[in-house]
């Protein structure tokens, strides 16, 4: 192992810890995190890519440790393979569907993948596999901590746990760190739904490592529980980087990562009677974001990029920003029709209410446009960004919510 080259995909507290036992072999170790700061990653030891292309082509030996989302599923396809050093040695023991099993067929085959280590499947139980047949490889029944070691180091922990509190009065690890009420709950659904909205349209938006982020909650809803606000917010940042992520240990596993949360409150109103303004920063840039709830249950997008705005929150969004001239919406709107693609509704908003200048564009489609069609809409001159941005449906809420 020694002077060969380890990619991580994820890293969270598992590759951290696959990280600190690589460099113990005097690995180079090089990692891809979009949450991961550049400061934490050089304590580890880490080089820290931010295009995973490129970091793939590096490596000797790859393992994931990431949850299965639409961005990770099928992360080594055929054609990133081709694309890695002849040789590849690829581990998966965090989801199944993150390699593309037929694609790591062929590549034992042809010579292109030196060796394969399976833990977790696509379709699980995994009885039959032409995997299970290959040379170089090996597989074991999604066996996660199910060893013998493992178990008695979980029991030891157990013990220890308890015996710490009852001497000292220590609480290590608890579950239940901040006290739901599930009234309260109740009461707060639709600022509590807007938070996590607010989490997922930022996660979208930044794309980078996040170093910190910012909340500030005014108006109404500065005197209730804010703390369940800010662990929705993080919930929806981290949703689809950590799996397991819920209200009571969102803000533990987001500081467990390196990353600042500041959370302030104003009783003063604005606009609104209420709003959630959050910003996060990392990577040499910001991303910002307010919100509000209109009556009962209408949650809005009031402020994005310093744009004032209102559209909703949910859906397909296309999100960009461009040259305030004029054509622009009509040329969006045609190429989107080229695809089939269904406007729901659409809002601009400008800098300071200047013609000409800067500005941003927020559509809700009725579905997901291929990326053809960005490409084309990101051709004209005066647009300077475009991207899509995945949110919940209208009547979906996020499970701690149901």
């Amino acid at each position: 192992l020694r002077g060969k080259t380890l990619g991580i995909v994820g890293l969270g507290r598992i590759g951290q810890s696959v990280a600190q036992k690589a460099n113990a072999f005097e690995m180079t170790v090089i990692g891809f995190d979009p949450f991961l700061p550049p400061e934490r990653a050089s304590e580890l030891k880490i080089d820290l890519y931010s295009d995973i292309e490129k970091m793939l082509k590096k490596v000797d030996f790859l393992t994931v440790h990431t949850p299965l989302t639409p961005e990770t599923e099928g992360l080594v396809n055929r054609e990133r393979l081709s694309t890695m050093k002849k040789g590849v040695r690829l581990i998966n023991c965090a989801r199944g569907g993150i390699y593309d099993e037929g694609a790591l067929v062929e590549g034992l085959q042809s010579g292109q993948i030196g060796g394969v280590a399976l833990d977790v499947y696509a379709n699980e139980p995994c009885t039959d596999s032409p995997l299970f047949q290959m040379p170089s490889v090996l597989c074991t029944p999604h066996l996660g901590a199910s060893t013998d070691e493992a178990q008695k180091l979980v029991a030891l922990e157990a013990v220890e746990l308890l015996v710490n509190y009852l001497r000292t009065g220590e609480v290590r690890h608890a579950v239940n760190a901040m006290a739901i009420d599930g009234k309260m709950l109740e009461k707060m659904r639709s600022p509590i739904d807007l938070a996590y909205r607010l989490g997922r349209l930022l996660h979208g938006l930044h794309g980078g490592a996040v170093e910190k982020c910012e909340m500030e909650i005014e108006g109404d809803l500065a005197a209730t529980d804010t703390r369940l606000l800010s662990s929705a917010f993080c919930v929806g940042l981290l949703r689809d980087v950590i799996d397991n992520i819920n209200l009571v240990n969102a803000e533990m596993l987001l500081r467990e990562r390196g990353v600042e949360l500041v959370r302030q409150t104003s009783a003063k109103q604005g606009a609104f009677s209420s709003a959630i303004t959050v910003e996060i920063s990392g990577s040499g840039r910001k991303a910002q974001a307010s919100g509000t709830v209109i009556g009962n249950n209408l949650l809005r997008l009031v402020q994005l990029e310093g744009f004032h705005l209102e559209t909703f929150l949910y859906g397909h969004l296309l999100v960009f920003t461009h040259r305030d001239v004029p054509g622009i919406i009509a040329y969006v709107g045609a190429i989107l029709a080229e695809s089939q693609i269904n406007i729901a509704q659409m809002v601009v908003g400008r800098l300071e209410n200047s013609p000409g200048g800067e500005a941003i564009g927020v559509l809700n489609l009725d579905s997901r446009p291929p990326q053809e069609s960005i490409d084309g809409i990101l051709k004209h001159g005066d647009i300077s960004s475009a991207r899509i941005i995945e949110l919940p449906s209208l009547e979906s809420l996020p499970e701690f919510l149901h």
